[in-house]
Formats: structure tokens, C-alpha cells, sequence
């Protein structure tokens, strides 16, 4: 369970690399989309783990590996931003979110449920006006 102090900071953080990625994202993942989906923050605010979901790209795992990869200047330029908000910038590690994935995986399960109580339901029907 976060502490309001860790949401409030999550929250700034999520906003400000929201901007830092809309304006400067091209530099890191041309032609590519990044949306922070989730923030979440150690209870000393030390550490982010910052999640991301990314459109247009068709290898994730490389996407993620090379905004990894850039963590340390992305985190000079998120003190640069909230530099007098905190005293400590975090150090930043990145995650894929997967929601998206897990809700089409979900989606189909549905889907598939429905479409064999429809059938059962017609093979019902097609029982009872044969007696």
C-alpha cells in the first residue's frame, strides 16, 4: 500500500516524464509513441519503477531495452524539470505494461465463452423442437 507522499510524488513524476517523453521522445524511439501508464515510488522515493506502453513499435522488448538504456540522461533531465520539488531525483527503471495485452487476451476468452453458450443454447433449441 502507497503512502499519499508516494502517490503524490508518483504523480509528478508520471506527469513530468509524460511531458519529457512527448517533447524529446524522438530521440530515444523514432516514429514511436510513449505513454507512462503507472508510476509506482520506494517509500523513501529513491527509486521509480516507471511503466510504459508503447504504439507503433513492433518489438516492445526493444523499445523498453533502449529506453533503459538512456535511464540515466532521461533522469538528469527529469531533475533539470523538478529539480525544486524534490530533493532527491529517483533513479528510474522501466517496465513494459502489458495491460493492453492482457485485456485482448481477456477480450478473446469472453468472446470464445459466448460464442459456445450461443451454440449450446442453438443445439438446446434444436432438441426441444425435435420432440
Amino acid at each position: 500500500m502507497e503512502s499519499k507522499r508516494q502517490q503524490k510524488f508518483a504523480g509528478v513524476l508520471q506527469e513530468e516524464l509524460a511531458t519529457l517523453f512527448q517533447r524529446e521522445g524522438a530521440e530515444y524511439l523514432p516514429d514511436t509513441l510513449v505513454t507512462i501508464t503507472k508510476v509506482r515510488v520506494s517509500p523513501d522515493l529513491a527509486v521509480a519503477k516507471v511503466y510504459l506502453s508503447f504504439l507503433s513499435t513492433n518489438n516492445t522488448g526493444l523499445s523498453i531495452a533502449t529506453v533503459n538504456s538512456h535511464a540515466g540522461e532521461i533522469r538528469y533531465k527529469l531533475g533539470a524539470r523538478i529539480r525544486h520539488q524534490v530533493r532527491v531525483v529517483p533513479s528510474l527503471t522501466f517496465f513494459l505494461d502489458d495491460t493492453n495485452t492482457y485485456v485482448e487476451h481477456m477480450d478473446k476468452i469472453f468472446d470464445k465463452i459466448s460464442k459456445e453458450r450461443k451454440e449450446q443454447g442453438k443445439e438446446e433449441e434444436e432438441e426441444t423442437t425435435e420432440d
